[in-house]
This record gives C-alpha cells, sequence and structure tokens, in this order.
C-alpha cells in the first residue's frame, strides 16, 4: 500500500511540475519569446521539463532508457541557472566559473548516455556535487550583485531567482540522496512550483514582492498544518505524513499558478483597450468605434444609430449621457423615473451591461455586454478613456464640418 501511494505521489509531483513549466512557459511566450531574458528563461523552464517527463515516462513505462532524459537534464540545470542569473544581473560570471560549470555540464551531459547505474553512486555524487556547485555560484552573484544598477522590478526578479535556489538546494539534494536519506519521493518538483509561481507573480507587480513573499509563506505554512492534520487522524506514519504535506502543497501551488496565469491573461486583454486607443490609426469616430468591436473584451458590442433612438426623449438622453458618458447596468445614474425607463430600455433592448456615448451629432451609442468588467475597475477606467477619445473625435470632427 505505501509502495503503491509512494509511486503515485511521486507521479503527482513530476506532473505538476510539468504542468507548471508549460504555464510558465505559455507566460513568457505570450511576453516576448524574443526578448534576451525570456529566451535565458526558456531555455532553463525547458531543460527542467525535460527531467520531469523522463520522470513520468520511467514512472509510466518502467523503461529505464528514459533516465537518460533525468541525467541530462540535471546535468545542464546548473548551466540554465547561471545564464539566467548573468542575463538577470548583466554582468558576467568570472571566467573559471563559466569554464567550470560549462564543462562540467558538457561532462555529465555525455556520461548520462551511459543511463545504467553501474557507474553510480560515484556517478550520482558527483553530479550532486555539481548542482550544488553550480546553484550556490548562482547565489553568490546573486548576493553579490550591484543593486543600484538594476531597477526595483530587476532587483525583485533577482531576489525570487535566489529564494527559489535557496529552497531548491535542499530538494535538489534530497533527490540524489534519496536511498540514503531514506525520503520516500522526490522533492524537487516543489521547489520548481515556488519558483513557477514566484516567476509568473512577477508580472502582476501592482501585488508587491513583499505580499508575495507572505503569501508564498503562508501557503507553505498551510500545507505543513493540513497535511500534518491529515497525518494525525490517519495515524500515518513519517512517511505518509511527508507525502501528505507534499501532496497538499502542490496542488495549493498548481491552483495559485493556474489563478495568477489567469489572471495576468485577463490584465493583459484589459491593457488592449488602451493599446486599441494609442495605435488607432483613424481620426474618424464611427470607425474607431468600430475597430474596437474586433477586441476580445468587447466582442459582439452593437453600433446603435440615432434613427434607432427615435422613440425616445433627446432631452432625457442628453440629461443621461451628460451625467454618465458610460452607463453601467450595475451602477446607473438616479436621474428619475422618466430617465430610469430610459436607461432601462436601453439595457434591456441591447441585452447589454454597458452603454456608452460614442457621438453626439448625430448621436451614436454604443451596447456592450461585458459582465467580467463588472469585476476590473481597471478595465472600466481604460472604457471611459476610449469613450472620451471618441467624444473628442466627434467633437474635432463636427468642427471640421462646419
Amino acid at each position: 500500500m505505501i509502495s503503491a501511494a509512494t509511486i503515485l505521489t511521486q507521479l503527482y509531483l513530476s506532473c505538476a511540475a510539468l504542468l507548471g513549466l508549460y504555464v510558465l512557459q505559455r507566460v513568457l511566450i505570450r511576453r516576448d519569446p524574443w526578448d534576451p531574458i525570456n529566451r535565458r528563461f526558456l531555455f532553463g523552464v525547458r531543460i527542467t521539463m525535460a527531467l520531469f517527463l523522463g520522470r513520468v515516462l520511467m514512472i509510466m513505462t518502467a523503461i529505464e532508457a528514459f533516465r537518460v532524459l533525468v541525467l541530462f537534464a540535471a546535468a545542464v540545470i546548473p548551466l540554465a541557472v547561471l545564464i539566467l542569473t548573468e542575463g538577470l544581473l548583466r554582468r558576467h560570471a568570472p571566467p573559471p566559473v563559466k569554464v567550470l560549470i560549462g564543462g562540467g555540464a558538457i561532462l555529465f551531459a555525455l556520461s548520462s548516455v551511459w543511463y545504467s547505474d553501474s557507474i553510480d553512486p560515484a556517478r550520482l555524487f558527483s553530479l550532486l556535487g555539481f548542482q550544488l556547485l553550480g546553484f550556490l555560484v548562482s547565489g553568490w552573484l546573486i548576493t553579490t550583485r550591484d543593486r543600484a544598477s538594476l531597477s526595483a522590478n530587476e532587483n525583485a526578479m533577482v531576489v525570487r531567482l535566489g529564494l527559489s535556489l535557496f529552497l531548491f538546494i535542499p530538494l535538489a539534494a534530497g533527490d540524489f540522496l534519496l536511498l540514503y536519506s531514506g525520503l520516500p519521493i522526490q522533492f524537487s518538483a516543489l521547489g520548481v512550483l515556488i519558483l513557477c509561481w514566484l516567476a509568473i507573480g512577477l508580472g502582476r507587480a501592482h501585488l508587491g514582492h513583499r505580499a508575495t513573499l507572505v503569501n508564498l509563506a503562508m501557503m507553505i505554512g498551510a500545507a505543513v498544518i493540513v497535511g500534518a492534520m491529515i497525518s494525525l487522524f490517519a495515524q500515518l506514519g513519517r512517511d505518509g505524513v511527508l507525502m501528505s504535506i507534499a501532496a497538499i502543497m502542490t496542488t495549493l501551488f498548481v491552483v495559485a499558478i493556474l489563478t495568477d496565469a489567469r489572471s495576468l491573461r485577463l490584465e493583459e486583454q484589459s491593457m488592449g483597450l488602451l493599446r486599441h486607443l494609442a495605435t488607432a490609426k483613424t481620426d474618424h469616430p464611427m470607425a474607431f468605434l468600430r475597430d474596437l468591436q474586433d477586441h476580445p473584451l468587447v466582442e459582439g458590442a452593437v453600433v446603435v444609430s440615432e434613427a434607432s433612438l427615435a422613440g425616445l426623449d433627446d432631452a432625457v438622453l442628453d440629461r443621461i449621457f451628460s451625467a454618465a458618458p458610460v452607463l453601467r447596468r450595475a451602477d446607473p445614474p438616479r436621474l428619475g423615473p422618466v430617465a430610469d425607463d430610459h436607461i432601462t430600455h436601453l439595457f434591456d433592448s441591447y441585452a447589454a451591461t454597458h452603454v456608452m456615448l460614442g457621438m453626439t451629432a448625430p448621436r451614436v451609442l454604443i451596447a456592450l455586454s461585458m459582465p467580467s468588467l463588472s469585476a476590473s475597475p481597471s478595465a472600466e477606467l481604460e472604457l471611459q478613456v476610449v469613450q472620451k477619445m471618441a467624444a473628442l473625435m466627434s467633437e474635432k470632427r463636427a468642427k471640421t464640418d462646419e
């Protein structure tokens, strides 16, 4: 029973690490795959993915040859970390360090072809020493960096990488010493998930660096407490306690990674409204508004012409849109029963959550159905900016026609 639980937990952690790395890769590619830092980061992410892919394939197929992937990736990871550290710090490591890490990576990568354990544990101990050396060198470069030469965001990235290395070193050592430490599973997947979550969180700078570290401590603490409680209730042994904590912590970080990646994607889409404003290639208000309809957040927006408003009182409409150029179903202006009837008619006629004044002469409205905006204050503000720009275009057009 314990053996089956060990295998399943190991498989779960490895699959979770693969998922976290895949999400991080998607985030980096969506941002800019050719950015120098992102290219270095992607190299490290893909090498680490190869390691966990090898573990998953070994567990699922029992084919020992997949150990080549694990050993090859483990050999190259210190080099990938050093390359990323150099890019983040905008400085080169000392030449002897480059030669040592680069040469070691090549040597151990070549040894991975001999996937049999006949040259172990000597190779494993040597590879562990090489990995620890690589991580410590990168940590030393981070610690001795010139903080004044980096921006606040760059320093935050470096600190998060250093924290990930600090957490990863003992986990990696435990992986190599699994047979000698008495640990039930390899825990390095947890370090990888923490790195993925910290890296994705950099795209949400408004959350704050300190808040992120507090959240990290809270998730780790919650996993330890809940895992210990479950193990106590189920009367599990030491191995059961460790695996319970690892499984819970893994689940928490996977959920956090997926949630943050989704939130980041929504924020990027929201910012697309400002991008639409900044890159507009027309000064005609109607062309500008029609282009807006192609944006994912406002897809399906309806242009309401003046003829479609013939049954409504112009004076009442003037009063409504003077008070609120962007009407929100969730918070309409209170202007009396007649105005309330007009507002209700507009929302119900076009199944809209927002109605925006696009042009004043002739009057053109834009009816939008965007429930997600009600939970995004920044997107609400961006929509008001777009409306203001359309109104300015309309005024300019009217003066030109005169």
